[in-house]
Order: C-alpha cells, then structure tokens, then sequence
C-alpha cells in the first residue's frame, strides 16, 4: 500500500480552492471572492485561505476555505473516540465551502474534502480522507433531488456499486437534527476514515468528490434562480437557515475540531448564513408549498428510484 503523499494532497486542495471559487463567481455573475489569508495562532503551526463573496447577484454569501492546520498534539475532539492517536503529531487539511443563495427558491449547499494524518516515529502513520456534499432546499423540486443524487452515484460508480448507498445514508445519518427529530436537507454524500484499499484509490474518490460538487449544483442554480419569489418566501428562508445553525453549533464535528484544534474562528463559522431567524413553535399552513418541503423532502427518499 503507498504511503500518502502530502504535498499533492495539498496542490490539489489549493488548485480545487480556485476551480471552485472561479465557477461560483462566474454562475453568480456580479460579486467577486475576497481573500483573507491567516496563520493559526495558539497553535504549533499551518493557516490557510478564507475566500468569501457577498451580496451577489445570486449568492447572499459563498465561502471556500482552504485550511491546513498541523501540531504535536491533537484537541480532545479527535482523541475521544480515537484513542490510538493520542501522543501523535497531526497533520490536516481541506477546503470547505457553503453556498447561501438570495434567492428562496435556489437550495443552500454545502460540500467539503479533507485529509488527517498522524504520525508518531517508529510507527506507521495513521490516515483517512473524509468529505461528501449535501444540499439544503427551502422549496423543493424533484427534478433538482434526482439530480443532485443521480450526480452523487454517477461520480461513485467506478469505485464500487456499493458505495453511493453507504455513503448517501452516511449523510442521511449525519445530516440530521436529532433535537428536531428532522433532516437538515435533502442528503448527498458524506464518507470519514477512507483508507482502504490504499492511498492512490482513496485519494482518488476524494478527488471525484471535490470536483463533482459543481457538476451536482450548478445546473440547480442555473434552473431556479429567476423563478420568482416574494417575503413569503423569504420568510421561509430565513427561518429555515436557523436549522443550519443550529446543526454547525450543536452537532458538526468539524466546528468542534476546528475551534478546539486553534483554528481561525471566523473561518470555522463563515458557514452560517448572512441573515437568519428563529420563531417560537412554527408550523407550515397545511398542504402550503412550506409543508410539502417538510412531507416530501426531508424524510429520506430513495431518489434514484423516483425518476423524474
């Protein structure tokens, strides 16, 4: 089995960054990205790029981090549920983006690759990549579900049958409030501790990951962003962006890794949305276009089978 290769990890992670942010400036045709570039303080080394577009002609707010953060001694968060990393030097890095669209009617998405490597002399390094996307719609259409899906077991197809089932359920589990009891969207694909069967295939669906995100979203995008929408609808969004939040403080993992590893703060955060609100006891009026985003969408579906 190879051994994992750094440096063309990160090249590829820097080159993503870029493909990324020049297509969604591009599918947004106004705002450009700014860059903040940071060192990690509190830390024993690394920084990265923070990329951010705001008040787009499409895009509320778009972030793209790329970050690689390294030390001799991983936070709590890792070695909890890891215990054979402790006493080990790290190494991560990814690039991570959230998209939050003006627009009620275009879908919130999120999407992320990654690598962890610890190491320790005289042993063998311990590695996994980890990354997926997902997407967020506040009004659903069933024609942009199978897409994104049929986009997700499309780029998973030549690693194995099996992998966009166990990867789509993967984020199904994931990607959900438990507190609520309600998925935080409509899924995709989400995949941790990928090793097996070596470094070159694993690297190798990473890559079909990151670079598949643009073929699953844009086509969305370019489908609902002149539909027309009104404060209704904008309404809807705002509160259902609180759900977004709420996930990204009470349960994603890479917040809590992230703040307690002395990442940059205002990095780990960019994924919250720009505007958002919360109302006490909130119900959908029923049979509304609100309800059937709650009937429909959100409980788990098997999208491949539904077709268009």
């Amino acid at each position: 089995m190879s051994q994992p290769d750094t440096s063309t990890i990160k090249s590829f992670l820097l080159s993503l960054q870029d493909t990324l942010c020049d297509a969604l400036a591009a599918a947004d045709g106004q705002a450009m990205f700014s860059e903040d570039r940071w060192l990690r303080e509190g830390g024993d080394g690394g920084g990265g790029r923070t990329r951010l577009l705001r008040q787009g002609a499409v895009f509320e707010q778009a972030g793209v981090n790329f970050s690689h953060v390294y030390g001799q001694a991983l936070p709590p968060s890792a070695t909890a549920h890891r215990p054979e990393l402790a006493g080990r030097s790290f190494q991560a890095m990814g690039v991570s983006l959230v998209v939050h669209p003006l627009s009620p009617q275009v879908p919130t998405s999120h999407a992320n690759v990654r690598f962890f490597i610890a190491e320790k002399p005289g042993t063998d390094p311990i590695w996994w990549f980890g990354g997926g996307f997902d997407l967020t719609p506040y009004y659903g259409f069933k024609e942009d579900a199978v897409h994104w899906h049929q986009t997700a077991e499309s780029l998973c197809r030549p690693f194995g049958d099996d992998v966009y089932p166990r990867y789509k359920k993967w984020c199904d589990d994931y990607f959900y409030l438990k507190h609520r009891q309600e998925a935080r969207g409509i899924g995709g694909l989400f995949f941790d501790d990928l090793s097996k069967p070596g470094f070159e295939e694993a690297f190798s669906f990473t890559r079909a990951v990151g670079q598949g995100y643009l073929d699953a979203y844009l086509p969305i995008v370019a489908r609902r962003k002149s539909l027309p929408w009104g404060e209704r609808e904008r309404q809807f969004q705002l509160y259902r962006r609180g759900r977004y939040v709420e996930f990204n403080l009470i349960w994603d993992r890479g917040t809590l890794f992230g703040l307690q590893s002395g990442g940059r703060t205002e990095s780990i955060l960019m994924s919250m949305p720009p505007l958002v609100r919360f109302e006490y006891d909130y119900h959908p009026e029923p049979d509304s276009p609100e309800a059937r985003l709650y009937q429909d969408f959100l409980p788990v579906r098997d999208w491949l089978a539904e077709g268009c």
